[in-house]
């Protein structure tokens, strides 16, 4: 296992916002997704990034113990889940070393590939593009079938799950929309926390750098007003 080769994109030592707790975050390389609002885009390319073993990028997350011992290790993307032997792995060596581990995953591959990965972390947090088909198709280039065969997946085994969903003015922020995600959710047990995060445009310059055309650069960032608003919406479906 310790020689076991995988591709990352990046690295984050002292990350607040995947996870609880301060999280040592690793990016993996590769994305079956190309999602409208994408901060990462230069993480797509499954051969871009940097190969790394096992035992190399633990050396790495141990170095940091200090740090984030009441946290923990998350793995994020790009979608980890296009690397599932190597994300299975690494999440067996964290908690093997004592670490709380969390996977964030769009759970946009077959469970036949992503099952492994799942059992082994801790915490899953799921970012649900679009509960409408057409419109996660829309935004991602795919459906959201396997999406939601993992949330199912995560039930049936009582695995937590912090569900995220993007809020982006004139595509996901309808409040019909919103209030139905609510709904859908409302039954779930292994859900714990639901993060309903709104649209940015600090991954803008990836873009441009990479001479891609951002589709979504006539999209504004949603006002204070229009996230509480949005927030209700949810809300008025999701009573837990």
């Amino acid at each position: 296992m310790a020689e076991l080769t995988g591709r990352i994109h990046s690295i984050e030592s002292f990350g607040t916002l995947d996870g609880p707790g301060v999280r040592f975050v690793v990016f993996l390389q590769g994305c079956p997704l190309r999602c409208a609002y994408c901060h990462n885009p230069d993480s797509q390319a499954p051969g871009g990034g940097r190969s790394v073993t096992i035992a190399e990028l633990f050396r790495e997350i141990d170095s940091c113990r200090n740090f984030i011992r009441r946290g923990g290790v998350t793995l994020s993307g790009g979608e980890p889940l296009l690397q599932p032997e190597f994300a299975a792995a690494l999440l067996r060596r964290c908690r093997s070393g004592g670490y709380h581990t969390a996977l964030d995953t769009a759970g946009s591959l077959p469970l036949e590939h992503s099952r492994e990965a799942l059992d082994a972390a801790d915490l899953i947090l799921l970012d649900i593009k679009a509960l409408d088909d057409a419109l996660c198709r829309q935004l991602t280039g795919r459906g959201n079938a396997e999406t939601l065969a993992t949330l199912d997946y995560c039930e049936a085994a009582g695995k937590p799950v912090w569900i995220r969903h993007v809020l982006v003015p004139g595509l996901t922020m309808d409040s019909g929309a919103l209030s139905a995600l609510g709904r859908f959710l409302n039954p779930y047990r292994c859900i714990r926390r639901v993060e309903l995060l709104p649209y940015h445009k600090l991954g803008v310059f990836k873009w441009e750098r990479l001479g891609l055309t951002d589709p979504l650069a006539d999209t504004p960032e949603p006002s204070p007003e229009e996230v509480r608003h949005a927030e209700a919406s949810f809300h008025s479906g999701y009573r837990r």
